[in-house]
């Protein structure tokens, strides 16, 4: 089940391209998905631990050795048997013949826990890229919140100039230059937090791929342009296919192999040995051989078949919890989303413009001594509030959207006839 990464960039609403060509070229959403995807420790520990689980499911699937022994009789001790004159010696060849398919448990046992690698390497990889996506988008919304500031900063150099003008020609005291001052210099502070807060943002962003000093731009974007997700039935269904829950499968087939093997102890091995002796008296050779079979093994393998019962029975309650637990994050996040949109909307349609227009208004009014400087200064505070107000809306859809994209492990645009997958492997 792959993310597709060309979607996840429209969160921010940037071009998917390449590489940067050049050191001087954007950083883009995707570049980052692929630094991570190529540097980051978490997944390229999966290739050793691969190796590890390769290596214990070759040594599981070797038989028991065969054991080569010698032994002497009648040596070294008093009368007849003083020295070696008397002493008899056997070479023989022993093993154990597993019964009851230990060899193949072991195998599909080592197998198993193989094959649930896979689905929790790719569990880790949607979250690596799904936090590689909120922070490229924190840089963005640093980004977009530098210049919303700026924007406030030229409306008050505005409003500083014409209260200087009022003041010139007598029309109003001192310190309404002094406040629009006052609130021109708190819009260059909030300024300056931007910058700094893009510089963090940046940094943390590079600090995925162990860049110590980022000296990258992002592409940016736009972030109040917001797609159309699925409905949430849908969310649900895409849901119930999320590697998180995938998981289970595969710890369900380690469980159920760990019972086999369980089982497999209750049939007994045989141990066998034969050999050949060499009888001193008579210089003659003579064969060996005898066979040993343990007592009370079905008895002494039923507490390790409880317990691998009782494991794989727990697993199914666990996978109904998690699955609870999931399907009401969904619900959250996809409430939070259309809430986040109706306000993006709403504020874009029908509050800035109108006031766009009463700042506008309010200002000709102060130009000719029809309005005070507090209305227009209320004004142009209200209009950056609400493009504030408008950005954080924007953004908490888009973090609600990275979050749906982690949970279904599914990336869409709904309406675009088309549900095709881009996946990239690291």
């Amino acid at each position: 089940m792959r993310l597709r990464l060309a979607a996840l960039a429209a969160l921010v609403v940037v071009c998917a391209v390449a590489f940067p060509a050049h050191a001087a070229d954007p950083l883009t959403l995707d570049d980052a998905f692929q630094r991570v995807a190529n540097t980051h420790p978490n997944l390229r520990l999966f290739g050793a631990r691969r190796d590890v689980l390769a290596a214990e499911l070759d040594r599981v699937s070797l038989r028991p050795a065969l054991v080569a022994g010698t032994s002497i009789e009648n040596a070294f001790g008093t009368g007849a048997a003083s020295g070696l004159d008397g002493a008899e010696i056997t070479l023989s060849l022993a093993s154990v013949l597993e019964r009851g398919g230990k060899l193949d448990a072991r195998r599909t046992l080592a197998q198993s826990r193989i094959d649930a690698l896979a689905v929790e390497r790719e569990t880790q990889r949607l979250d690596l890229l799904a936090e590689v996506a909120r922070r490229y988008l924190a840089v963005v919304a640093a980004q977009q919140q530098t210049a919303i500031t700026q924007f406030d900063i030229e409306q008050r150099e505005r409003t500083v100039a014409e209260a200087r003008k009022r003041l010139q020609a007598g029309a109003s005291p001192e310190s309404v230059v002094l406040t629009a001052q006052a609130a021109l210099a708190r819009a260059e502070l909030d300024h300056a937090r931007a910058q700094q807060r893009e510089t963090a943002a940046r940094q943390h962003l590079a600090a995925l791929w162990g860049e110590r000093a980022p000296s990258f731009e992002v592409a940016g974007g736009d972030p109040l342009v917001l797609p159309e997700v699925a409905d949430f039935a849908v969310l649900a269904d895409w849901l119930a296919r999320t590697p998180e829950l995938a998981q289970f499968v595969g710890a369900a087939r380690i469980r159920e192999a760990r019972l086999q093997l369980a089982r497999s102890e209750a049939t007994p091995d045989l141990d066998w040995q034969v050999g050949v002796r060499r009888l001193q008296g008579s210089d003659d050779f003579g064969l060996i051989g005898s066979v040993s079979i343990p007592l009370g093994s079905t008895s002494r393998a039923q507490p390790a078949i409880r317990a691998a019962r009782a494991e794989l029975a727990g697993l199914e309650i666990e996978r109904e919890a998690k699955g609870l637990s999931l399907y009401s994050t969904l619900a959250e996040a996809h409430g939070r989303y259309r809430v986040a949109e109706v306000e993006v909307e709403r504020l874009q349609n029908d509050v800035l413009p109108r006031l766009t227009k009463a700042e506008a208004a309010t200002r000709a009014a102060y130009r000719a001594g029809a309005a005070s400087y507090l209305e227009w200064a209320t004004l142009q505070a209200e209009r950056t509030a609400a493009r504030k107000q408008q950005l954080e809306a924007a953004l908490d859809a888009q973090r609600a959207l990275i979050e749906i994209q982690r949970l279904t492990g599914q990336a869409f645009v709904a309406g675009t006839g088309s549900n095709t997958e881009q996946g990239v492997s690291p």
